[in-house]
């Protein structure tokens, strides 16, 4: 069977749906899809129109720069945001930097309405009006810089006196200073409310670091704007819910709690209330757990909980038209299903019954109709219409969906050694059978609160099926899924715990007959490179492990990682840090080990792929290192992809299938 996952080009070409938002009138869905861009240097996206009565997509927007993030003003205009030059050429006034654009929903040519010296990033609007933007600023605009300009004007000037005098240093006085594989400062995100006839208007001139990520929305009537607002107290911050009245940019807080983050609001459609996720924070003795609150925006309302007694971590709400319920997404068991909460009677129902990842949430004017992108580990995303009475979907034409997959997927089940029932997918290549059974590569997944639930574009394992692996990706203690039990098991406890587990599914996956126990890897990135370390240290079962942007020495990466803070309540106590850290079984080591490592990681720095590496030098163990100075966390430049699984078949093609070493071209 013909299929894209044999060769590295032809996989990533396939178009990649990234996002979805319905029209006013839901006549029709804006998508974003990514496709490589014509010099095979990076991924770029773009608008297409997709049909909710399942007629032929149409591509919307065409530029060597690339577009996305759409939104919709209530006469069905289309806003996204680019760096593309003017139709004549020009810059149009953004200077090469991302700026709001508006497609008219008459036709014509789009044209920018809102531009901002550190580009825009993000756009929410109201459905009756109003458009807010966010967009980084200096954060220390100088009065010789500042006087008789607007905030934009000096920032401008700012900016170019740093690029003029070669500064490009920045100084700290509190706070975080990097955030996943960005620096933070001189400029800080803030948010602008945008019209076409001025220029955008400042509503958070004080935010400084409150923005360090942001989720916010517009009211219907484009009157407020609701954000998240970081809260930061020495090493630890929390999180508050603020309401910011769009014409005056006074704000008050909406919710705040010393031990809780509030984010992700979404405006009631009556715009007296709105719900958000309220993320209870990590203690000593266990793991937070989340929820959906809804609150009155009348002065004196108390968060309601929606979803008591609900056992999962919910995502953002999506308002049936008459406000009387919303659909949410939450992982549940390997799968990410739609559920309802009914607001009046705070009951959970779900909706979507089959294997399905569902993300972006849309529901049609009418209510009978859910639109939104679902995927599995199986199948990419693509927009799809489901019936919100008897849950069953439809896909929608879309590009690059449904494609064949070189294997078949199942599920494994074991029992832990405490009796918690576990399972995994596995991906069985083509031709795997008793008489020839495929060798095991068991990969496990980051968070380490996450799910093999989804379809990734970056951690794919039909590009291993492809090569004829069988490719086993468990969901062990800490994965999100299966209640907070699951993840209070291996709270305060990564290694032991999920090694017991992995070792768990991992028997149960050999003791089937098209499987080849003899022949087996491992590999894992982030908290997965984390227990590739661990299990290196711990046994010697795997014929090849690769470890990618991996913790080490976990007092040295809990120091020096972008956020100390959130993994303090975890690991405070030095005995314990040091009873979950790989790097003390490092004499124990006897498996060949691939480290791969960008040094644009902030969150697991650089520095733990090096100490990994010396040490396993120092002791004479049999590894390699495969680095990239211009990547982050995840390695996404479409080359450095291609690097990254040419390095991984050919290592694994040495240690596990016995063949020659062949160094990777280019490297």
């Amino acid at each position: 069977m013909r299929t894209p996952f044999k060769d590295l080009d032809d996989y990533l070409a396939i178009p990649r749906v990234t996002g979805l938002r319905m029209s006013p009138d839901g006549t029709w869905l804006a998508a974003s899809v990514a496709t490589v861009s014509a010099d095979g240097k990076k991924m770029l996206s773009s608008i297409w129109r997709i049909d909710p009565a399942g007629g032929p997509a149409r591509r919307l927007t065409r530029s060597a720069e690339g577009e996305g993030s759409p939104r919709f003003l209530p006469d069905g205009s289309l806003l996204f945001i680019s760096k593309r030059p003017g139709p004549d050429g020009s810059d149009s006034g953004t200077g090469a930097r991302p700026a709001l654009w508006l497609l008219p929903a008459d036709g014509g040519e789009a044209r920018v309405i809102a531009s901002l010296p550190g580009g825009v990033s993000a756009v929410h609007t109201g459905s009756a009006g109003g458009i807010v933007v966010a967009g980084a600023v200096m954060d220390a605009i100088r009065e010789d810089f500042g006087a008789n300009a607007s905030t934009a004007e000096a920032d401008e000037r700012l900016r170019a006196a740093r690029a003029d005098a070669g500064v490009g240093a920045i100084l700290h006085e509190s706070g975080i200073v990097r955030f996943w594989d960005s620096d933070l400062g001189p400029d800080d995100l803030r948010l602008f409310a945008v019209s076409e006839d001025s220029p955008p208007r400042d509503l958070t001139p004080d935010a400084s670091r409150a923005f360090v990520e942001h989720t916010f929305a517009v009211s219907p009537d484009g009157a407020w704007a609701a954000t998240n607002w970081y809260r930061w107290h020495g090493e630890r911050c929390h999180c508050d819910l603020v309401l910011i009245e769009i014409a005056t940019g006074h704000r008050k807080v909406l919710l705040s709690a010393p031990d809780a983050d509030f984010h992700t609001p979404s405006f009631a459609p009556d715009g007296r209330s709105l719900a958000c996720v309220r993320a209870a924070h990590d203690r000593e003795d266990g793991p937070g757990d989340s929820t959906l609150v809804l609150v009155s925006l009348d002065p004196g309302g108390e968060p309601a909980d929606l979803l008591p007694g609900f056992d999962r971590q919910p995502g953002e709400l999506a308002w049936e038209p008459e406000g009387r319920c919303g659909y949410f997404c939450a992982d549940d068991g390997g799968r990410r299903p739609v559920f309802r909460a009914d607001l009046a009677r705070t009951e959970v129902t779900r909706v979507t019954a089959d294997a399905g990842h569902y993300a972006e949430l849309a529901v049609s004017p009418d209510g009978t109709v859910l639109y939104a992108l679902r995927d599995s580990v199986g199948e990419p995303p693509t927009a799809v219409r489901i019936d919100v009475a008897t849950g069953e979907f439809e896909r929608l034409a879309a590009p690059g969906q449904q494609l064949p997959v070189p294997g078949t997927l199942s599920e494994v089940v074991a029992v832990a050694d405490d009796g918690q029932p576990l399972r995994a997918w596995l991906a069985l290549p083509e031709g795997a059978s008793a008489g020839s059974p495929a060798p095991l590569l068991l990969w496990v997944h980051g968070g380490p609160r996450n799910s093999w639930n989804s379809w990734s574009w970056r951690w794919n394992p039909w590009l291993m099926a492809a090569r004829g692996y069988a490719v086993l990706l468990p969901d062990p203690s800490l994965s999100t899924g299966y209640g907070l039990h699951h993840v209070k098991r291996g709270y305060r406890d990564w290694g032991p715990r999920t090694f017991g587990d992995l070792m768990a599914i991992t028997d149960a996956a050999v003791a089937r007959e098209d499987v080849d126990g003899t022949r087996t890897a491992m590999m894992g990135g982030s908290f997965g490179g984390y227990m590739a370390n661990w299990i290196a240290g711990h046994t010697g079962r795997f014929n090849a492990i690769v470890s990618h942007a991996s913790l080490w020495a976990m007092d040295q990466m809990m120091a020096t990682t972008d956020a100390p803070a959130s993994f303090l309540p975890e690991f405070a106590d030095p005995e314990v840090l040091a009873a979950n850290s790989p790097h003390r079984h490092v004499a124990a080591i006897t498996t060949p080990m691939l480290v791969i490592h960008g040094d644009r990681d902030y969150r697991v720095p650089i520095g733990e792929a090096l100490r990994l590496w010396w040490d396993l030098q120092r002791h004479g163990k049999t590894a390699k290192f495969l680095y990239f100075p211009d990547e982050n966390h995840w390695v996404l430049s479409p080359g450095n992809v291609r690097a990254w699984y040419s390095t991984v078949h050919a290592f694994l093609a040495h240690y596990v299938l016995g063949e020659p070493w062949q160094r990777p071209e280019l490297l």
